[in-house]
């Protein structure tokens, strides 16, 4: 939550906090820390799981590119393709963070997937829109495959979105947005008239961060505490048209149409301790009735029992982090 403080007599007022949010401490003098924040792992060969990994620096924005063992074993295969989003609500968290990295090392070599994690960047240094442009950036590059390993061993008809809380959040606005919506491709149907494809094959959000100005579930009803919740989002994004903002709250009035969303298919991560736990359950449900019946079976909802947020950084090892990971495992390599 923010908050002003002042500074204690004898303390140079350029070290007063002007804002915290725990994850993120904002000074008078423009300084900002991230106390919670691991230091940065170096991209390179994960012994535990065999997976090869580089950084590719493009301007604004860098991708940490993850290629798994099954690259090299069958160098001929064509492999899906997964641009994950890390979370950190806009203003924390990395791409080169260790939990980052050991769970894309994972999930790649599970799959096996191509990986291209988004090191986009951070408000405040740089408020939203800069993180969702920089995600959207990332996702054409993938798709216009410029860089070789996604050239010579990604799949791009399997091209999926994946992504933690803030993260999630950014998966949706890439899978809503109109230039990703409008590059739909054109194949032939059974009937022998053409029909529009959907660009993407997939997106995975885990523990999505949505909120908005009406409680849904079991949310705190209080206006204050609505507001509350806000506060960071309103932080990283001060252009923000408050809480119902459409990028906050997808199912808000005049919300681009969740129908309309460029990919195949959609699982929805929730855990029973997180706050967000039933807004993400009424997103999946939202985009599950916009899609009728052509979608029946298109999305997906997990809910993991007895855990909170993104308990599977924090519990890597667990038997709900393995279970959680071979379910979307088995969301991507599903027909």
């Amino acid at each position: 939550m923010a908050s002003t403080n002042t500074a204690p007599s004898g303390v140079d007022s350029a070290d007063e906090v002007l804002h915290e949010f725990g994850i993120v401490r904002v000074y008078k003098n423009g300084r900002v820390e991230r106390p919670l924040v691991a230091p940065p792992v170096a991209p390179g060969l994960d012994n535990a799981t065999g997976v090869e990994s580089r950084d590719v620096h493009l301007g604004a924005y860098s991708v940490r590119l993850y290629l798994p063992p099954a690259a090299v074993t069958a160098p001929s295969a064509r492999l899906p393709v997964v641009v994950y989003v890390h979370g950190g609500g806009f203003v924390a968290e990395s791409a080169a963070t260790p939990g980052c990295q050991r769970f894309l090392n994972r999930l790649t070599t599970a799959c096996p997937a191509l990986g291209v994690s988004v090191e986009y960047r951070l408000a405040p240094e740089h408020p939203l829109p800069a993180a969702y442009d920089d995600s959207l950036a990332a996702l054409k590059w993938t798709l216009a495959a410029a860089d070789p390993w996604v050239a010579a061993h990604g799949d791009l008809d399997r091209v999926f979105l994946a992504g933690d809380s803030a993260g999630a959040n950014i998966c949706h606005y890439l899978a809503i947005h109109p230039d990703v919506v409008d590059a739909q491709t054109q194949h032939q149907g059974q009937g022998g008239g053409a029909r529009a494809r959907r660009r993407l094959k997939g997106a995975v959000l885990i523990h999505p961060w949505f909120w908005g100005s009406e409680a849904v579930g079991g949310e705190p009803r209080h206006p204050a505490a609505r507001a509350m919740g806000a506060r960071l989002w309103l932080f990283a994004c001060p252009g923000a048209d408050g809480m119902d903002d459409p990028r906050m709250n997808p199912m808000a009035p005049g919300a681009p149409g969740l129908g309309t969303m460029a990919c195949e298919r959609v699982m929805v991560c929730a855990a029973e301790h997180d706050i967000l736990r039933w807004r993400g359950r009424a997103y999946a449900e939202a985009v599950a009735a916009a899609r009728g019946a052509e979608g029946e079976g298109s999305v997906e909802l997990l809910e993991t029992e007895g855990e909170g947020h993104v308990f599977y950084v924090f519990k890597p090892d667990g038997d709900k982090a393995k279970a959680m990971l071979d379910r979307i495992v088995s969301f991507v390599n599903a027909p």
